[in-house]
Order: structure tokens, then C-alpha cells, then sequence
């Protein structure tokens, strides 16, 4: 994800990591190929072909109803975004709650420290799972070996990391480190770790439906390529300038939807894991009174200060 500060409008002009032109840089390429060609062939065609010139208004009415098509589709994509953020601010809740609880009920309890390490496993479990990255290092350095090796032989490591710390609550209880009512305060914490899960998987595994897609990627590309035709009977030599700009508007706003849909991903705009992975340990960390043992990522996406 890009974190900056707040630039001024000018240097916005000119920002190129981080917004949508390099995947769309190609087909405004194209866009202008067709204004120049049509710019070009203009006159020629229009004292032939006079009466069956494309009229400006018919692109006007198709640019407002795209324009509402794109707009519905990337308030979808960030309510997906900004859900997925929500999940992560609740689970950075949940565990400094489930944390300073255990601390605070349980403090000589052997298991409590385990406990924590488990809480930022199940973390790093999570983003690897979502992302489908390798996170062995992570567990390897949080769980016990034995524990280690059964979740990352698992399908669902975080699912997995989450039964085996419900199991750590329940011998908290049973070797009478807590009773039922301190082991019912901190099995809701746990419950909150499991809907997160839950939810960051439902946000993963049901896209925006791909026939949707296809169908808006069709029409603005086409609205795209035909709209220099249409302008250059009207603007003339203009139409590289205007066509381009509006190309870029709607191209944008298409792939920035595309982006959004996908929060977990590695692109640009999405949600920085590795790095909100590596806070909510170290807040953690704080809780315990115990030193991070390892540094923070040099990058998830791209980090500028």
C-alpha cells in the first residue's frame, strides 16, 4: 500500500508510483494512435462521407451512463476494501484485549506467554493464508515445534493456530488458573479472532461476479477506441488531448476498481499486511513487556515517508 504525505496538488500532476497509469499506459497509447488517425483522415472522410459521421451527442449519453456503471462498481470494490480493513482493525482489538486480559487474570500461568505467541502467529498465519505468501519463518519463531509442524502441514493454518490456543484457554481453566467466568471473558476474544478470519475469507474467496467485469471492461475499452471518431468531427485537431484524458478517466477509474476489489493483494493500493501484521505484534509486544525480536518489513507494496 502507498503511504505519503499529503502532497501538494501540483506534485500530484506528476506522481506516477502508486496511481493506475502504468497498467493502463497501453491502451492510452492506442487511444491516441486512433485520435491522431482520425484527426488525419478527418477531412477526407467527411466530404465523402458526410451523413454517416458519428454525432458527439450519442458518446455524451453513453459517457453519463458508463460514468454511473463505473461509479457503482468502485463504491462495491471499496466497500469491500474498506471492510477488510475494518476486520484488521478488529482484530488488532481483540488481541490486545485477549492479551492484557490474560496477563492480567492469569500473569504466573505458563501458558499465558504462549498464549500471546499464538495470538501472533494466528496474525501471520492470516495474512499468509490470504495472500498465499510463506510465513513458516514467522511460526517456526512463535509456535512450538510440535505445534508447528501440524499447522503448516494444515490446509488452514490459521484455523488450526485458533483451535490449538482455544485448547491453550481450556487447560488455563482446567489447572485452575482460571475460572469459568475470566475463561468465558477471554474465549469472546477468541471468538472474535475466528469471525475475522471468517470474514477476511468471505471478502477473499467471493470476488465481484467476473461477468460483471468482463462486461464494463468491454464497454469502456470500446467507448475508448470509438470516442476520438466521434470528437474529431467536432474538436478537429484537439481530439488527441481531449480523447486521452477522457480515456484516462474512465480507464482509471475501471482498473482503480479492479484494485480495490482485491484487498489482500501485493498491488499498490491494497491493504499493507506485512506491515499491520508486524504492529499489532509489537503492540502486543508492549502489553507483555517483552522486545520485538524482529524488525519491521522494509516494504509491502511501496513506503514512502
Amino acid at each position: 500500500m502507498i503511504v505519503r504525505p499529503r502532497y501538494h496538488w501540483f506534485r500530484l500532476l506528476f506522481v506516477w508510483r502508486g496511481s493506475v497509469v502504468p497498467r493502463i499506459l497501453s491502451r492510452l497509447l492506442l487511444v491516441l494512435a486512433i485520435s491522431v488517425l482520425a484527426s488525419l483522415s478527418a477531412p477526407w472522410w467527411l466530404s465523402h462521407h458526410a451523413q454517416s459521421s458519428l454525432n458527439i451527442y450519442i458518446f455524451t449519453l453513453l459517457g453519463v451512463s458508463l460514468a454511473i456503471f463505473l461509479g457503482f462498481r468502485n463504491s462495491a470494490s471499496y466497500d469491500r476494501f474498506w471492510e477488510a480493513r475494518k476486520l484488521w482493525g478488529a482484530l488488532l482489538i481483540a488481541g490486545r484485549e485477549l492479551s492484557g486480559k490474560s496477563l492480567a487474570l492469569a500473569p504466573a500461568a505458563p501458558q499465558t506467554p504462549r498464549l500471546i505467541d499464538g495470538i501472533c502467529a494466528f496474525i501471520y498465519a492470516l495474512k499468509g493464508h490470504l495472500r498465499q505468501d510463506d510465513v513458516s519463518a514467522h511460526l517456526q519463531r512463535l509456535l512450538p515445534a510440535e505445534v508447528c509442524q501440524r499447522v503448516l502441514a494444515g490446509r488452514n493454518p490459521p484455523a488450526l493456530i485458533a483451535a490449538w490456543l482455544q485448547q491453550l484457554l481450556a487447560s488455563m481453566r482446567s489447572d485452575g488458573h482460571l475460572n469459568d467466568w475470566q475463561w468465558q471473558v477471554l474465549d469472546k476474544n477468541m471468538d472474535i479472532l475466528v469471525e475475522v478470519q471468517g470474514g477476511c475469507e468471505r471478502i477473499s474467496n467471493t470476488p465481484i461476479p467476473f461477468t460483471y467485469r468482463v462486461l464494463l471492461n468491454r464497454t469502456v475499452t470500446i467507448y475508448c477506441m470509438l470516442l476520438p471518431i466521434g470528437l474529431t468531427t467536432s474538436i478537429g485537431w484537439v481530439t488527441p488531448l481531449i480523447a486521452v484524458f477522457i480515456a484516462y478517466t474512465f480507464l482509471a477509474l475501471d482498473t482503480l476498481g479492479d484494485e480495490l476489489e482485491e484487498p489482500f493483494g501485493k498491488e499498490g493500493n491494497d491493504l499493507p499486511l506485512a506491515a499491520m501484521s508486524h504492529n499489532i505484534e509489537a503492540s502486543l509486544r508492549d502489553i507483555q513487556g517483552v522486545a520485538m525480536t524482529v524488525s519491521a518489513p522494509g516494504s509491502d507494496g511501496i513506503y514512502l515517508h
